[in-house]
């Protein structure tokens, strides 16, 4: 798909696969974009077709360059933080950095400045970018790995729902404590709160469906390294799944697992997804920046 940009404008050419499109159809059976957002671009002028203002049911041909007023200026929904990120893939939609262990995704009141976001929000700033840092994903203050961050509405809302549709696929790696007796399988058992503890979860009835899917990598004696895979992303479903079955994650403390490294031994190695955008196929890997024996 043929793409480019130009200042706050990103167009795109129709390709040949799109037949008997229009700009109605675009975004809301292509794109599905959220009712409210495609509201928002009509009422603004937002879309614009050969350098003109067309209806929106006005059928489309192959060639026809389609013009969307995407990258707006927008304030900071974070205040911009200084510090070092590992960038693993960026351009003018998203972002995909290998976050650290010891921080938060973003921040949990108004006052925090030193969340991956804050960072994020910095590096956006350094550019010259005035865009909001919109998660799509979350990791665990003590997760290390591979996150990605929308850089505008509609990339949000694509990307959410390729989330939803599990298209965006994550596979992690964890040490787990034991030896696990099957090379592989499924962890299909659902996740609710732990009334007992505010911050922990745990496999319940009522909770909600969490499947998880692992592969040993390798057998080390007395733990087992083990790459996941998940259906579903509830939280600290790897870290309550794993303790369920029996293997704990290496220093998990809050699970069951033994304090002999500094943090749950858990990391985002690799994400793959379609261009929301464009439809590429994309693949990142994220190093394990830390010593946890990953």
């Amino acid at each position: 798909m043929k793409t480019w940009r130009k200042g706050e404008q990103f167009d795109l050419v129709i390709p040949d696969n799109w037949k008997n499109v229009t700009i109605e159809t675009i975004l809301r059976k292509h794109w599905q974009a959220p009712k409210k957002l495609v509201h928002s671009m009509r009422m603004d002028g937002d879309i614009k077709v050969d350098g003109k203002s067309i209806s929106w049911t006005q059928p489309l041909s192959p060639g026809n360059v389609i013009q969307l007023h995407l990258f707006k200026e927008a304030a900071y929904d974070v205040p911009p933080t200084y510090g070092e990120i590992d960038v693993l893939y960026e351009d003018d939609h998203l972002i995909v950095v290998n976050k650290p262990a010891g921080i938060d995704t973003h921040p949990n009141t108004p006052d925090e400045t030193d969340t991956l976001a804050n960072f994020v929000a910095f590096h956006h700033q350094s550019k010259g970018e005035s865009c909001r840092v919109m998660h799509i994903h979350r990791l665990d203050h003590d997760t290390s790995g591979a996150i990605m961050f929308a850089k505008h509405p509609l990339s949000k809302a694509i990307l959410d729902r390729l989330l939803t549709e599990r298209r965006i696929k994550r596979t992690y790696l964890a040490l787990v404590h034991g030896r696990l007796k099957q090379k592989k399988g499924t962890i299909s058992e659902p996740i609710g709160r732990d009334r007992h503890h505010n911050t922990r979860r745990r496999v319940s009835p009522k909770g909600q469906d969490a499947f998880t899917h692992y592969r040993v990598v390798e057998d080390r004696g007395s733990t087992t390294l083990v790459e996941v895979e998940l259906d579903t992303g509830r939280t600290h479903q790897i870290r309550v799944h794993m303790s369920h079955i029996g293997h704990p994650l290496v220093g998990d403390r809050l699970y069951g697992g033994k304090p002999i490294i500094k943090r749950q031994a858990l990391h985002a190695a690799r994400i793959s997804f379609p261009h929301p955008l464009t439809e590429e196929r994309i693949e990142c890997i994220a190093d394990c920046i830390d010593d946890i024996g990953l």
